[in-house]
């Protein structure tokens, strides 16, 4: 068998072991590259040349036992930046980049926003997509998780060095006003069936919020009018069932809300103005 044809058929194995995921083929991509330390793209210009590492077969073990890629590479592209990732801090989703899609609508024909808070930032990323968006601003992550704190802090120091201020702490937020407001709170029912590598590997405490998925939106609604500045936002993301029963928390508040949508049309993301 070629060399190339090796790699082909490392990937098709892979592949075929991971049938589980809807991204098979590209989670055997993205970890045959970070075997070989090169990115997917480097891969794939060059798959001819490619010899498959004796490292690559551990990293395929992990992911046939449903751990998410993000954790065995370590990184997680999201909006214009990569983020290290760590067991122990929810992995950035694709759908949370509505939020900043929201943010860049909402300041369209401005400067921009000066002051970014992220309302538990996990892995920094709302915060630094935001800062790598509106290069003139700064901003504060905060989360109650250590361990989010650790990695939000790593991330900051090489994406926003000397722009990002990450620190513990809760809902209510700095006792500050901001332009712009993000937040992605753990927004799972409590009796929710998660996919295997969600459940078994992802923080709970980052995940779920009560019985009916609303218990954080409660705490955060009579907490984030005083947080946003005049002529600011907030940004806050919902699952895809919450389009109806998020909105009038905050509303009950004297906050005005509208819902966006993501790219697949599901209702994600509350933009709400004072």
């Amino acid at each position: 068998m070629s060399e190339a044809g090796g790699a082909r058929a490392a990937l098709n194995a892979a592949a075929a072991r991971f049938a589980f995921s809807p991204t098979a083929r590209l989670d055997a991509e993205l970890l045959l590259a970070h075997a070989l330390g090169i990115t997917r793209e480097r891969l794939l210009l060059t798959l001819g040349d490619v010899v498959p590492p004796p490292g690559f077969a551990a990293l395929v073990e992990r992911r046939a036992r449903h751990e998410p890629v993000a954790y065995i590479t370590g990184t997680r592209a999201f909006w214009t930046i990569d983020l290290d990732v760590a067991p122990g801090v929810l992995i950035p989703r694709p759908d949370s980049e509505t939020l900043i899609e929201a943010a860049v609508e909402h300041f369209a024909g401005t400067p921009g926003p000066r002051t970014i808070l992220d309302l538990g930032t996990g892995s920094g990323a709302l915060l630094l997509a935001a800062l790598d968006q509106w290069p003139h601003a700064s901003g504060v992550g905060i989360d109650a998780s250590a361990m989010a704190i650790a990695v939000a802090a790593r991330n900051a120091a090489r994406l926003a060095p000397g722009r990002a201020t990450i620190a513990s702490g809760d809902w209510t937020g700095t006792g500050a006003a901001f332009d712009l407001v993000l937040c992605n709170p753990p927004y799972v029912a409590a009796a929710a069936a998660l996919p295997h590598e969600v459940a078994d590997y992802e923080p709970a405490s980052a995940l779920f919020a009560g019985a009916d998925g609303l218990d954080d939106y409660r705490r955060l609604a009579v907490t984030l009018g005083p947080q946003i500045a005049p002529g600011g936002v907030a940004c806050v993301e919902i699952g895809a069932d919450q389009g109806q029963s998020a909105p009038p928390l905050f509303r009950a508040e004297g906050l005005t809300v509208t819902v966006r949508r993501d790219l697949a049309g599901r209702d994600r993301c509350l933009v709400i103005t004072p």
